[in-house]
């Protein structure tokens, strides 16, 4: 049986390859689906890049399924080159709320938040900035070793 949103999300020319499209269907059609889209805080408002994901996220509630809207307030505050020869600038611990206060509002006027059914808005600052440097070396440092991040094609980027 078609998931009207899969057939949606076709007739935009969102889906272009999937998986399993019957068993992702079947699932679709059958219950809630629970999924997330994410931006960092690095403007105080949403930018183009951030329209189709959170749009498509947007079609997902309109179908009813539950989408979970995060906001990287402890991912931007470290920065993340993405790909770029140069460290992204940091900014100060203010302005990174006053941009998540930013996209919160926007979010606000995006998604449908409240009822059991709405959408749920994160902050990974909430979890992130609860992890002590010790126990982050401990726990995750170890699965990533030296050579590993030497051989990643952004960090022999940035040495050079």
């Amino acid at each position: 049986m078609a998931n009207a949103l899969i057939e949606d999300l076709k007739w935009r020319g969102l889906i272009y390859q999937q998986t399993d499209e019957e068993g992702i269907e079947e699932l679709l059609n059958k219950e809630q689906v629970t999924l997330y889209c994410g931006a960092d805080p690095t403007a105080d408002s949403l930018h183009i890049g951030h329209l189709l994901p959170f749009l498509t996220l947007r079609r997902f509630q309109e179908h009813g399924h539950r989408p979970i809207v995060l906001i990287g307030g402890g991912t931007g505050m470290i920065g993340d080159p993405s790909g770029k020869s140069e460290e992204r600038v940091l900014q100060t611990e203010s302005q990174v709320e006053a941009n998540v206060k930013g996209l919160s509002n926007q979010m606000h006027r995006l998604f449908e938040f409240g009822s059991d059914k709405g959408a749920k808005l994160v902050n990974n600052k909430d979890w992130l900035g609860q992890i002590s440097l010790i126990s982050f070396l401990r726990d995750y440092g170890k699965h990533v070793g030296v050579n590993y991040m030497l051989g990643k094609d952004s960090i022999q980027t940035r040495l050079e």
